[in-house]
């Protein structure tokens, strides 16, 4: 089981800096291009967007992430007295409420409302303007909790092997 648990929580610290580095490129980058260009055409190019995201692909990272996290809930809980356990415990909450909660209760709302948008109308263009200011506030939200929770996970892994790692800088 301990294998077990040390594999799931690579896995999720790989998922959670997938995630982050996703989320991180919006902010940074892709939000303020779609910004910069007439409204029609930044509507038309975030709803092109938000359809392509939806692959196996994206699915994999993001809920198998989300899926590791919720094991390594229960191993945190099962195992408690064991030094890895608060930092699992940590990354796994804030992936599956910095992540998946923000996403499902704000993003995925707000991308639901673009898609019926029409990108000509004056309210599509009312619309992208609260879109874009809601959505990437939301999406930076997502970017530091993918990130610190990528974080936890590291920490527990090394937590696992009592620092050892770190001190004779292996």
């Amino acid at each position: 089981m301990h294998r077990l648990i040390i594999a799931v929580a690579f896995l999720a610290a790989l998922g959670s800096g997938l995630m982050a580095g996703l989320f991180f490129a919006f902010s940074t980058s892709v939000m303020a291009a779609l910004g910069r260009v007439p409204p029609p055409a930044g509507i038309s190019a975030m709803q092109s967007i938000n359809v392509t995201i939806i692959n196996p692909v994206f699915f994999a990272a993001f809920f198998g992430t989300a899926a590791a996290s919720l094991f390594l809930v229960v191993a945190a809980l099962a195992n408690w007295s064991q030094a890895r356990s608060m930092a699992l415990l940590a990354g796994s909450l804030l992936y599956l409420v910095g992540c998946i909660l923000v996403t499902m209760v704000f993003n995925v709302p707000l991308n639901n409302a673009l898609a019926g948008a029409d990108p000509q109308a004056a309210a599509g263009a009312n619309l992208w303007t609260r879109y874009l200011s809601e959505w990437t506030a939301w999406n930076h939200v997502r970017t530091v909790a993918c990130l610190a929770a990528a974080a936890a996970f590291m920490v527990a892994l090394l937590a696992d092997t009592g620092g050892d790692a770190v001190r004779s800088g292996r």
